[in-house]
This record gives C-alpha cells, structure tokens and sequence, in this order.
C-alpha cells in the first residue's frame, strides 16, 4: 500500500573495494610474483587473488581450477585494454582522471576504515551493551491496533465532494471503488488491521482521533494525497514477542556496533576537518 512508511534501520555507507579499476591499470606498483605477464608487463598473484575475490565474493581457494583460468583471461584482457587506453591517452582524459581518483579514494577509504576497526575491535562487553540497548527499544506493549478504510484522490475539491456525497448517504466501499486511486480500491478502501507506526503521521493522527464508525469530514492531507477515512473498529494490539536470544543475533549485534564506530569516526573527521562547499 502506497502510504505504509517502510522502517529502515541503521546503516553505514562502506566504500566498495574497486579491484577491477586497479587490477588492469598498466604501471600500477605491484609486488609479489606474477601471475602472468601480458607485453613485459607483470600482474602480481596478488591483484589476481584480489580480482578473484571482488568478482565472485569468494578466496580465492575456493575458486576450481577451470574458473580461476577463465578469471585470468578477463583479467589479461581487462589490462590489454587499459593498456591501449593507455596509449591513446584516454588516462589523461577528465572524466577518466575523475573516475581514477575516486577509485583512489575508495580503496583508501575502505582500507582506513579496516584499519580502524582492527585497532577497536569489538569485545564481549560491547555486544552485550549494544544488545540490552536495542532490547529495551522493543516495544513493551502491542499498543492500538485500527482497522479502517480511506478513500485516496488528487485534489481537496475531490475529496469535499466525496464528503458531501458520504454525508448524503452515499456508500463508502462503493465510492472507494470508483474514485480512489489507492491499491485498496479493490476492497471498497478497507486497509485491515494496522497500528499507527504503520502510517503516515497525518494519516495515523486522523485514525486515532475518529471514533468507530465515524469518517473524517474534512480531508486529511498526506505526501500521497488527499485521505476521506473510515475508522471501522480498534482493538489491543497484540504483545509484541520475546527479544531473540543474544547468541543467536550476535553477529548482528557485532555489526551494528561496528557501524556506530564507524558512524562516529566519520562524524569526528568531519568535525576536525576545515569544509568548504563551492556549489
């Protein structure tokens, strides 16, 4: 249903580690021994390793003999071509000079924030702490559950002609049907059971303050539309279930608090840096 808000938890904005751009860049500083060398010039173990495990998000020890065959052909020709790009001087080009130092930044990025969380790593104490904090947010109770029908239209003028029909009389299901332009239109408007989270903040208010059987005689405004509502009835919601066991969210838990490090690492860069914003 269009105005159902969609909860969304906590996440960190990670930069992915852009193997492919590097891996194929001729001249790169690369060390180890090869693992083959394309025109003189060699492509490390290494890189093929890194390559491997950015392609298929798997060590490369895992990767069967054929597979890792078939990955090295890409990569050769992955160089081969960064190589006549080379040539024609496309690496000197903006937009290609612009994609290089964001690939730049990523893999530094990503390997400060590796670094960060090696030299903060995460003990028993904090994952219990993070877990007592995210279990007492759990709602205590189920709360207020309504069941209600709306009637969903583009314009006030439409929905205070709808009103006025409503108030002549007029079916709600059946008008639903003919005007709405919500997916509940199919069943006369009838949204089920919800609670108010569930909803729009405009839209929760109204449901709250109608009483049964009622509908809201002046329209309620949303981000979707304009809302004629329908309280058919309410009831206590249902108790919300036991919090999961630690052991079986841990990794969860450990993630989470790796993300508000994160977070606040970020944060404190920031606050330390001198920002000027020239757009």
């Amino acid at each position: 249903m269009k105005h159902r808000q969609i909860a969304v938890g906590l996440t960190a904005s990670l930069l992915l580690l852009t193997a492919c751009g590097q891996a194929g860049t001729p001249g790169a500083a690369e060390s180890g021994p090869a693992a083959v060398t394309v025109n003189g010039q060699a492509i490390s173990a290494s890189v093929f390793d890194l390559y491997i495990g950015t392609v298929s998000q798997q060590p490369a020890e895992a990767i069967p003999a054929e597979q890792k065959d078939q990955m090295l052909d890409q990569l050769v020709a992955m160089h081969l071509a960064a190589d006549a790009a080379q040539k024609a001087g496309l690496d000197k080009g903006k937009d290609v000079l612009a994609q290089l130092e964001l690939t730049r930044m990523n893999v530094l990025a990503d390997a400060q924030f590796k670094k960060m969380l090696a030299d903060t790593p995460v003990t028993d104490a904090d994952v219990q702490a993070e877990y007592d904090t995210q279990v007492a947010a759990m709602p205590k109770a189920g709360g207020t559950e309504y069941n209600a029908s709306h009637i969903l239209v583009d314009s006030k003028t439409t929905a205070d002609a709808i009103v006025a029909d409503l108030k002549k009389g007029g079916d709600f299901a059946k008008i639903a049907k003919e005007k709405s332009k919500d997916g509940s239109k199919d069943n006369g408007g009838n949204l089920g059971w919800f609670t108010p989270d569930t909803m729009v903040k405009p839209f929760a208010d109204a449901v709250v303050a109608l009483q049964k059987g009622k509908y809201t005689e002046t329209p309620v405004e949303s981000q979707f539309g304009w809302h004629v509502i329908l309280l058919h009835d309410s009831r206590a919601g249902s108790p919300p279930p036991p919090p999961p066991a630690l052991a079986d969210v841990r990794d969860q838990v450990v993630q989470l608090v790796q993300r508000k490090r994160l977070q606040t690492y970020l944060e404190n860069l920031r606050k330390a840096a001198k920002i000027q914003k020239t757009g």
